[in-house]
């Protein structure tokens, strides 16, 4: 009985790379995929406009909005850092 279980631990399916068992193309190692999706330098005009926009809204609140009365915003809650969280365009 011992001996079974053994041999069950010591099957072909458990000795696999899990490197190699990856769904990674042909030709192309585990490691040699890309994390993210470059942009191009060729950009369409409606990519350039999503890109402007989201440039426009990555900044601080003004001052003077903190001054008002009965003011509840302290910081702009949805700051984006380039490197941390990406627009997904």
């Amino acid at each position: 009985m011992y001996q079974s279980r053994l041999q069950s631990f010591t099957n072909e399916k458990f000795l696999r790379n899990p490197i190699e068992s990856t769904t990674a193309p042909k030709g192309l190692d585990y490691f040699d995929q890309p994390t993210a999706v470059k942009m191009p330098s060729h950009k369409t005009f409606r990519t350039k406009q999503k890109l402007a926009k989201a440039q426009k809204q990555n900044r601080p609140i003004p001052q003077w909005i903190r001054l008002r009365t009965g003011n509840t915003i302290r910081y702009n809650a949805k700051r984006r850092h380039w490197r941390k969280s990406k627009l997904g365009i």
